[in-house]
């Protein structure tokens, strides 16, 4: 279980991602190494086949998966996607449920694996999003 205190940081830092917004993000689970999202369906984000982009799906999963990386170095770590894959089961034609789990809270790097769900509970991905915990904010 993670602390009161840590959630409500973690919430306040997250709502102010763009994308969470973009994305319709609703949390519904934050735990220590986990965390469960849902995205809203907006058609303007379908692919030629009428369902959910695949590359909006990637974005649900890398917004998602900070979540409970947060959870371990804090919301003050300066965190960034090093790189992510993903492997599109079926179409997804609802709103989409991510569920994030931490695979190794590393010093530096922090693997998370993302399974994505449909709402009727066909897992329609799975993602391995790889986040780098950096010492400072590089600058611009």
């Amino acid at each position: 279980m993670i602390s009161d205190e840590l959630k409500n940081a973690i919430l306040a830092r997250y709502r102010r991602i763009p994308a969470v917004t973009a994305l319709g993000l609703e949390i519904k689970t934050l735990d220590d190494g986990y965390a469960e999202a849902r995205a809203a369906h907006d058609k303007k984000f379908d692919g030629v086949f009428d369902c959910f982009h695949g590359g909006m799906l990637m974005t649900v999963a890398d917004t998602v998966a900070c979540l409970p990386v947060m959870t371990k170095t804090g919301v003050d770590a300066t965190l960034t996607t090093t790189d992510m894959n993903i492997r599109f089961l079926a179409p997804c034609h609802t709103p989409v449920t991510a569920k994030a789990r931490v695979i190794k809270a590393g010093r530096t790097m922090i693997p998370v694996a993302v399974d994505l769900y449909d709402d009727d509970g066909k897992h329609v991905a799975v993602a391995q999003v790889n986040y780098m915990n950096l010492p400072r904010i590089p600058a611009r």
